[in-house]
Formats: C-alpha cells, structure tokens, sequence
C-alpha cells in the first residue's frame, strides 16, 4: 500500500495570472515520472494537496480536466504561507502533487441531463474542469443543454478570460457571465449578484442538475434560487470549501457533524447537507 502521505513530484511548468490584483494565478504542473501522471487518475469535483518542501501543503480543487492530457493545472488564490510561497515560484520549480482527494461531481447521474453550473469568483476552479471535460468531443453528447451562470466582483476578477470568450461563442453551451458593479463603458455581459442572474437566466429544472460552487455567501443565497425554481434537494450539488488540511479525513478540522468534507466530500447533494449540522 502506498503512502497517502507521500506527494508526486511535479515540475511548474507555466504560470498564468488570472486576475488584475495579481492574487489569483494558474499553475500549470508536468510529472516528472511518467507512471505518477498514470496514478494521479482524476475525476472533475476532486481536490489535492498542493506540497512545497519545508513550507507545508494546502488542498486546491483541480482546475484542469482529465480529457486533457500531459499535465494538471490548479488555480492558487495568495492567501497564506504556502500560497505565497508557491505564488513567488518560477516556471521549472519543482514541488509536490498529493492526491487525488475527495468524490466528485455525480456524472453518472448527470447523463441525459440539462446541467446548470452556477459558479461564483475563484471557486470556479472544479467547475472549469467540469466545462472542458463535458464539452469534449467524446463527452458532449451525454448531456444535452449546459447552462452557465459565472460571477465576480468585477470584470478584472474573472478567471479564464480567454476560455469564457471561446465558450460564449459556441452554440453548445448557453454562458451567462456577470459581476456585481463595474463602470467599463466596454462590458457587455450581466451586472448583478450571481443569485439575481441565476433567477433571472435559468428558465426550467426540468430534467436538470444544478452544480453549484463558490463562496459560502453565494451558495447561501444561490440556493433557495434553484429550489423556488423547481430543483429538488436531491438535484442541487454543492462543493464545499472548508478549511482542510490533511484531506483524507484523520486531523478532523473539516468535519461537519459525522462527516469529512475532504473524505466524504467535497461534494454534497443539497439532500445530503439538510440531515448535517447547518455548519457550511
């Protein structure tokens, strides 16, 4: 049995800035050993923990999709130790992968489906992956429309800028982006909180899931949106940020009541989270 301690080692090979306060930036990670790319078999909705020697760790949902090959990407947001550490990081540095962690998104479930992905600032990390695993050519016909509703502070808050533009162009996804205020005479899209843009934008549950991923404020209000739209608990998915720390359910910092957000989550059906503790 392997050690669930023991990190991959990985080499950074691209670093991309997300966003115009400099505090969110995409690390693009190549395996050093071939066989660990093999090993690390992800699933959208998964986390891991990101590892730098001498500093610690810290989980980070993974940003990139398993359709796409040759590396795995994550979205740091500068908040902490090792956050800044790695923030400080160049292109060639070497660091540690651990993981996969966590469940994921119900695909299976989800098959057949209308999917409705409601996303709110640098938490739309899980739910990129989810977007680019579902729009691959081999995947896209397993689901029949995906809807997007994707927020931010503002227009320089955005993530993924050039994949939202690629995105709004398809005629295979319908993408509703918004922020809350902004005086760019130049925007184009919403201006409102996500909740109001979700209403407002998503017409039936009919035959629907609903993902839903982003600060705990919007999924607070995000919520009762999707059921006065007709979403049964059952049907609204939630992922959970908590703080974490060895992600695989020993230290007990996440736990809410019975449960492990990095072991039995993070992802949660709405039906599940109403027999816990109100806790996230």
């Amino acid at each position: 049995m392997e050690n669930p301690y023991l990190p991959y080692p990985v080499r950074i090979e691209d670093i991309t800035v997300e966003t115009e306060d400099r505090n969110l930036k995409t690390f693009k990670f190549v395996f050093l050993n071939p066989e660990d790319e093999v090993k690390f078999s992800y699933t959208p909705g998964q986390f891991a923990e990101l590892s730098i020697a001498g500093k610690g760790e810290i989980p980070i949902g993974i940003a990139s999709s398993p359709t796409e090959k040759g590396f795995v990407c994550f979205t740091v947001n500068k908040v902490g130790l090792v956050s800044s550490h790695l923030h400080n990081m160049k292109k060639g540095d070497l660091m540690g992968i651990r993981g996969p962690l966590g469940n994921w998104y119900p695909w299976d479930q989800m098959e057949g489906k209308n999917v409705v992905i409601v996303g709110g600032g640098f938490a739309f990390t899980t739910l990129r992956s989810s977007i680019i695993y579902m729009l691959h050519p081999e995947n896209r016909p397993k689901f029949k429309d995906i809807t997007v509703v994707y927020g931010a502070r503002s227009p320089g808050m955005l993530l993924y800028k050039e994949e939202l533009a690629q995105w709004e162009q398809r005629k295979d996804i319908n993408m509703h982006i918004t922020v809350d205020s902004t005086n760019d005479p130049k925007w184009k899209y919403n201006v409102g909180f996500v909740p109001a843009i979700t209403e407002k934008k998503i017409a039936s549950a009919e035959d629907a899931i609903a993902i839903v991923c982003g600060p705990p404020i919007m999924i607070k209000f995000t919520q009762p949106v999707l059921e006065k739209l007709g979403f049964s608990p059952e049907r609204i998915i939630l992922s959970l940020e908590m703080r974490m720390k060895c992600g695989i359910g020993i230290c007990g910092r996440c736990n809410i009541g019975d449960k492990y957000v990095c072991k039995d989550g993070p992802v949660f059906s709405l039906a599940q989270l109403k027999t816990m503790p109100p806790e996230y």
